[in-house]
């Protein structure tokens, strides 16, 4: 008789390690040092869903942990191998896609000689053991985390979804209250099924269950309801194609979880078992009801914080929508406009919770006077509701100052005094004003397409690229204001935004930008650096060049892609590319004498008939360059001579007689005064400019029923689609703008 504990030869041969890890339902894996797989059981295989190949590296992902996880597994294999022992739970995706809760411990490999060779690590499905209760904490807090990371609904119902299935449950529905209606959102299977048409419900449908059934039951009484065997029940069917279905499938057991925060029911999570999948236990019972229950109160918060976060990005992104122009821009003659708006990603930064995407950048482009352009491209520093109110303020300030026809320079500088005005009032303790104005950065540009003409003023924004000929180069500008807004006091606007004036090539490109465009958040290169500003503005460069002969659209498109890393500020884009010929356009200059009224229509008519405007728009036209022009003559004759700058080539002399005999003098006495007229045709409109002397801009008159004049203007206000006048360097323009289509 033998012992206890006696074996067989031919047992103890069946008793080998590897045999009894072969038929261990646990996956054991080993690895050494360096990660690479020395062993691993076909359990291992079955739970992982992959195939182990010894001598592979790279455990993380041999295991399929996934990539978040990546750098928690290797501080922990360095843990392990300085002989301690970690246990713990992983998110592991399979090889089929399917995402599980694993339950790992981890311990080192010595060798007989006591040094750790290696780890040995032993792992199962977590919640399907004996174990339940110790997993349960750490599952919760994994779920948790999952959910945690994202902002939007459909996003946290999906990652709820693949939480649950196939772990938990065969199938998965989640339905969301919208009003009074609940509406099915998620419907997840297990991989490879999807249930046939006109059975249950597909996603978008009204969920309507009957009194009695248990879902029902759970929405009314807001809790957690266990259907442990359905072959043991008996409740109200939804339908009878739902029904006939469930039992072809052989559904076997379900948990339905109302969701619930603050009181309020915001859906139902509904998790079932059936028969197309083999599990240990077919059936819920009342720890899967508790531990369900557990994971719809998380997934109610979630669900209620990505509702609030998508109400307010929504209320963000309608309040950004109709501060920034409407779209389409209206077509412009001589240039072509592609804009681009992104808002930032909503992140959480520096203790201030999750900042939408609301904020300060803005562009505009502004139709002015005979055609010309204003363009605006400008960047309120910070985000959130405040930057974007302020940047609502400062646009609609600008259209009104760009209105004016001033110059780019002292547009801005008006502009810099409103910044100072919408600073928020504060006060100290002793009453002082310590408002701090907002920080803008601008740059406003006026384009005239007729003589391509560009000239613009900087508020300390970065420079426009200049695509042209093949190359991308940042527009030259000498002089760059400081940004709007922080002007040291007794520094007058004027000495700081200065106007330039550059010639725009035929065909040439400028792409206008905000900061977000360049500022991304970091993509390190192989030294683990950022790049410098100086490769991303070369990078940017070089994407552009590549398509600097495509369109506008094009161009602002890949823009946007050309800096990898995801945007860290919103980001505006406004590029404009001039016209390749050149547009139509007649001017003369004429004495400012009676008779020059019928000289300057006859140019007009004849200007008209060559560019083959509509017979009808071209007298209308004609008439009011008579009526303009006669309101200038009979002016002339009032006007002083408009005061000039006297430039001496030597020292000044004292005052005496000698003041008569000043060369040049007599000319400026006797000069003939003179009006220049100047037409141009659009595509859609023509635009007539007289210029002269007067420093006096016209205004309308209210004339008399006997009055023989007066009433030029007020034809010119009835008649023409635009009308205005603005001051120049000379004197003044007055233009008006005639549509050539008939109304």
């Amino acid at each position: 008789m033998k012992r206890w504990g006696d074996v067989t030869q031919d047992t103890a041969d069946h008793l080998s390690a590897s045999s009894v890890l072969d038929h261990a339902e646990m996956a054991v894996v080993v690895t050494d040092r360096f990660s690479n797989l020395l062993y691993w059981n076909p359990f291992a295989e079955k739970l992982f869903g992959r195939p182990g190949v010894p001598g592979s590296r790279d455990q993380a992902l041999s295991l399929g942990i996934m990539e978040k996880d990546h750098p928690l597994a290797i501080e922990l294999a360095k843990h392990v191998l300085k002989g301690g022992v970690w246990e713990g739970t992983f998110d592991v995706r399979r090889g089929d896609g399917t995402i599980i809760y694993v339950r790992a411990q981890a311990v080192p490999l010595r060798h007989p000689s006591g040094s750790v060779t290696g780890i040995v690590i032993t792992a199962r499905e977590a919640m399907r053991s004996n174990e339940r209760e110790k997993d349960r904490f750490g599952l919760l807090e994994r779920i948790g985390e999952r959910l945690a990371g994202s902002l939007y609904v459909e996003e946290t119902l999906k990652r709820v979804a693949d939480m649950l299935v196939p772990q938990f449950a065969d199938h998965c529905f989640i339905e969301l209250m919208e009003g009074q209606r609940l509406t099915r959102r998620i419907s997840t299977h297990v991989q490879g099924w999807s249930p046939p048409p006109n059975t249950w419900a597909p996603l978008g449908a009204e969920i309507r269950y009957p009194v009695g059934h248990y879902a029902e039951i759970a929405l009314r009484r807001q809790e957690t309801i266990l259907v442990e065997d359905f072959s043991q029940t008996n409740y109200p069917s939804p339908g009878e194609a739902s029904t006939r279905l469930a039992a072809e499938i052989g559904m076997t057991s379900a948990i339905v979880a109302p969701l619930c925060v603050r009181g309020e029911v915001l859906g139902l999570m509904y998790l079932g078992l059936s028969n197309l999948t083999d599990r240990r236990s077919p059936h819920y019972d009342a720890f899967d009801r508790d531990f369900v229950g557990a994971i719809a109160t998380r997934v109610a918060l979630a669900v209620d914080n990505a509702l609030l976060f998508e109400e307010e990005r929504h209320t963000a992104e309608s309040f950004q929508k109709y501060l920034l122009p409407p779209a389409p821009l209206p077509e412009l003659d001589g240039l072509e406009i592609a804009v681009r708006y992104y808002p930032a990603a909503p992140l959480a930064s520096h203790g201030q919770g999750i900042q939408t995407q609301v904020g300060g950048d803005w562009y505009d482009v502004i139709p002015l006077s005979a055609g010309r352009v204003g363009i605006v491209i400008g960047d309120v520093e910070g985000r959130g509701a405040k930057a974007a109110a302020v940047m609502g303020q400062l646009r609609a300030a600008l259209r009104a100052f760009a209105q004016d026809d001033k110059p780019p320079a002292e547009i801005l500088a008006r502009l810099d005094e409103w910044t100072r005005i919408i600073a928020t009032p504060e006060r100290d303790d002793s009453g002082e004003d310590i408002s701090v104005p907002p920080i803008v950065t601008c740059q406003y540009l006026v384009y005239d397409a007729w003589s391509r003409q560009l000239s613009f003023a900087n508020a300390g924004h970065a420079p426009p690229l200049l695509l042209n000929d093949g190359t991308c180069v940042e527009l030259d500008i000498k002089e760059v204001g400081q940004p709007l807004g922080v002007r040291a006091k007794g520094v007058h606007a004027d000495l700081v935004y200065k106007e330039e004036t550059r010639k725009l090539p035929p065909g040439a490109a400028l792409l206008l930008y905000t900061d977000g465009l360049v500022d991304r958040r970091p993509v390190r290169d192989a030294d683990g650096r950022p790049p410098s500003d100086e490769e991303t503005l070369a990078l940017l460069a070089g994407k552009l060049i590549e398509v600097s002969d495509s369109s506008v659209e094009r161009i602002a498109d890949a823009a946007t892609v050309a800096v990898p890393g995801e945007i860290d500020d919103d980001m505006a884009v406004l590029v404009i590319r001039s016209a390749p010929a050149d547009l139509e356009v007649e001017e003369r200059t004429f004495p400012a004498q009676p008779i020059m009224v019928g000289e300057a229509r006859r140019m007009a008519a004849e200007a008209f008939t060559g560019w083959n405007v509509p017979e009808e728009r071209a007298e209308l036209a004609c008439l009011l360059v008579s009526e303009v022009v006669t309101n200038v003559v009979l002016h002339a004759a009032s006007a002083s001579v408009p005061r000039r700058e006297l430039v001496l080539d030597s020292a000044p002399m004292p005052f005496d007689e000698t003041w008569d005999d000043l060369p040049g003098l007599e000319n400026e006495v006797v000069n003939e005064k003179e009006f220049t007229l100047r037409l141009r045709r659009g595509g859609e409109a023509v635009w007539v400019e007289v210029f002269d002397q007067d420093l006096r801009l016209p205004r309308i008159r209210s004339a008399g029923e006997n009055d023989e004049g007066g009433r030029g203007l007020y034809l010119v206000d009835q008649l023409a689609k635009r009308w205005g006048s603005r001051p120049t360097k000379e004197g003044k323009a007055v233009w008006f703008e005639i549509p050539t289509k008939s109304r």
